[in-house]
C-alpha cells in the first residue's frame, strides 16, 4: 500500500474552475508528500471521470504522488489508480475494500468516534473527518465541529485521520494538535492567486 502523504487535494470541478492546472501547480511544490483524490460533479458521467482521473495520475505518477478517486471505484480500478474514498452515502466500508482488494488504499468518511472504529474494522486506511469549519465546496454537509470533532475521533482509531472542511494553513496547527494526521482541501489551492505558493504554505504548517 502506498505511503500516505499529510496534504489531500481534492480537485475542483466547478463551473470556471481548471482541475489539471491546480494538481500541476500543487505537484510543483509538494511531489510525493501530495495525495490527489479525483472528485466530479454528480451530473459528470463516468466517461469524463475516467479521463480526468487518467489525466491526473499521468501528473501524479512521475512525482511519486498518489491519485485516489472518490466515490466511483469502479473509475479508479479502471484506470489504475491507488484507491478510492467512500462517503456516509456511498458503499459500505466492507464492500468498497471488497471491490478494491487488499492492498489498495481506501479513505472513509467518519464525524463520529463510532462511526470511525466501524469504518476501520471495515478495512478502512485513513478517514476523512469534517466539516471541521465552514465551506462552500461541497453542499449539504453538516454543521461544522471545529478541532474538537476531529480529536474525538483521532482518539478513537489507528489510522491516520485527514481533516477537511474550510481548512487553511492557518488552522493546520490547531487540527494537528487534535490529532489530525493531515489535511484535505479544495478551496485553499484552487481560489488561491498562486497555487504551488498556496501549497507549499500548507505544507510548512504540516510539518
Amino acid at each position: 500500500m502506498p505511503s500516505l502523504g499529510r496534504l489531500h487535494l481534492i480537485t475542483d470541478t466547478r463551473p470556471g474552475r481548471d482541475p489539471l492546472t491546480m494538481v500541476r501547480a500543487a505537484l510543483t511544490a509538494a511531489r510525493a508528500d501530495l495525495v490527489v483524490q479525483v472528485r466530479v460533479e454528480d451530473s459528470a458521467t463516468d466517461r469524463e471521470a475516467y479521463e480526468l482521473t487518467r489525466e491526473v495520475l499521468a501528473l501524479c505518477t512521475p512525482y511519486g504522488a498518489t491519485c485516489l478517486v472518490n466515490d466511483r471505484l469502479h473509475v479508479a480500478l479502471a484506470a489504475g489508480a491507488a484507491g478510492g474514498h467512500v462517503g456516509a452515502d456511498d458503499l459500505p466500508v466492507t464492500a468498497a475494500r471488497r471491490v478494491l482488494g487488499p492492498t489498495a488504499v481506501l479513505g472513509a468518511t467518519a464525524r463520529a468516534p463510532g462511526t470511525a472504529t466501524g469504518a476501520v474494522t471495515g478495512g478502512a486506511s485513513y478517514l476523512g473527518v469534517g466539516p471541521c469549519h465552514a465551506t462552500s465546496t461541497k453542499p449539504g454537509l453538516p454543521d461544522p465541529f471545529g478541532p474538537e470533532g476531529v480529536r474525538a475521533v483521532a482518539g478513537a482509531v489507528d489510522v491516520p485521520v485527514i481533516a477537511i472542511g474550510g481548512v487553511t494553513a492557518a488552522r493546520v496547527p490547531a487540527l494537528r494538535a487534535a490529532g489530525a494526521y493531515g489535511v484535505a482541501v479544495v478551496g485553499a489551492i484552487s481560489t488561491a492567486a498562486d497555487p504551488a505558493r498556496a501549497t507549499a504554505e500548507l505544507l510548512r504548517a504540516l510539518a
